[in-house]
């Protein structure tokens, strides 16, 4: 793929959390550093467990969280811009350049050189902080706009199709919000709308007048898709869109979202935790841990050779639907984080081979490379 080709950026974005009060108050690093992007068109999935941030990611891009740091490019146009990390890197700067001045009072005996020296880390150290300071400046401009055409074109469905929903609007009520907020008042305009796209999702456009609590579960989330459609957009965050659901109705959902993808040229950033469901489904899969990628690489790359052991503990997980398999399978592989020793050399996402992508540290990737197949 070209960089024409690309929808979605994202670079370094982080998304901390403060948690607690007074003197127990510490950070949570729900996404730490992420970076990917999504080609028009494709199928790119977040998987993981509960609490690996990859829903976090979602919501930061889509901007219902304002970012730590990072920023985050849709259709070649910054959206999200986080600064606060920015901050935090210039204090840290201002401290290293304090203990190398001390450092260099300690070791250096000459007063000239300690005048030279520590004149030029000043000198540095106000450079850096005046290119961090315009970039932090820019960035608060980007959050201060509004971007309401741009993110029309992004859109997301919610895990939950009950508490997305309100209870208090009708179906109809429910799908035409967007194309109000766009602009749209027209009744009889939202009326063939709003029947259009119930029909493509699969329902009636005589349940436009009913209310969320009158449906079963898939037809709510059908729903929650007709909303994140109507609007035409470019891009959809399905959050975890069938896991709410019954099994049965899974595998009628995803095909929904497969035949939307092929008719509306849609481009999808899928989030789930089931690698069963995103084999079927995705072009691309990132495996999500504790805020990071780990491994990121083609759909059938990432089945025959998975690196990471994390990502083999989660396919390990995937149970084979044949009982006698079931029972001679291996026990599933758990993932401990004390294998990897990162107190020296430190990791990074780094590329193994053409597309694939993995976190892991020089010692780590001589070992990775040598098991490729």
């Amino acid at each position: 793929m070209t960089e024409n080709n690309v929808i979605l950026e994202v670079k370094n974005l982080k998304q901390y959390f403060k948690v607690g009060v007074g003197k127990s108050k510490f950070i949570v690093k729900a996404v730490d550093d992420v970076s990917f992007s999504i080609n028009k068109g494709e199928v790119f999935s977040l998987v993981g467990e509960s609490g690996s941030g990859k829903t976090t990611t979602g919501r930061s891009i889509i901007k219902l969280y304002e970012a730590t740091g990072g920023q985050v490019y849709f259709k070649g146009e910054r959206i999200v811009g986080g600064f606060e990390a920015l901050k935090v890197q210039i204090k840290e700067l201002k401290k290293t350049a304090s203990k190398d001045i001390k450092i260099l009072k300690k070791t250096t005996e000459d007063v000239s050189i300690i005048e030279t020296k520590t004149a030029d880390i000043k000198a540095r150290l106000k450079e850096e902080i005046i290119v961090l300071k315009q970039e932090i400046k820019e960035r608060k401009k980007d959050r201060k706009k509004s971007h309401k055409e741009l993110l029309k074109g992004l859109q997301m469905i919610f895990q939950d199709p009950v508490s997305s929903l309100n209870p208090r609007m009708t179906v109809k009520e429910i799908i035409a919000e967007g194309l109000k907020i766009a602009g749209i008042r027209k009744a009889s305009v939202l009326t063939e709308k709003v029947n259009k796209v119930l029909e493509i999702v699969g329902l009636m456009p005589d349940h436009a007048n009913r209310y969320p609590h009158e449906f079963s579960g898939g037809q709510r989330q059908r729903i929650g898709i007709a909303r994140s459609i109507i609007v035409n957009p470019d891009l959809i965050i399905a959050d975890e869109p069938v896991s709410a659901l019954d099994v049965s109705i899974q595998a009628q959902v995803i095909n929904l979202l497969n035949d939307l993808r092929n008719e509306l040229g849609l481009t999808i950033l899928f989030i789930a935790h089931d690698l069963s469901v995103v084999k079927y489904f995705s072009d691309r899969i990132a495996v999500m841990f504790m805020g990071k990628i780990v491994e990121l690489a083609d759909k059938e790359e990432l089945f025959r050779n998975p690196m990471h052991p994390y990502t083999q503990s989660l396919l390990s997980s995937i149970p084979i639907p044949d009982p006698i398999a079931e029972r001679s399978k291996a026990k599933s592989v758990r993932y401990d984080p004390k294998v990897h020793d990162y107190s020296i050399n430190q990791p990074k996402l780094q590329e193994l081979k053409t597309g694939h992508f993995i976190y892991a540290n020089d010692t780590e990737m001589v070992e990775y490379k040598k098991r490729l197949k």
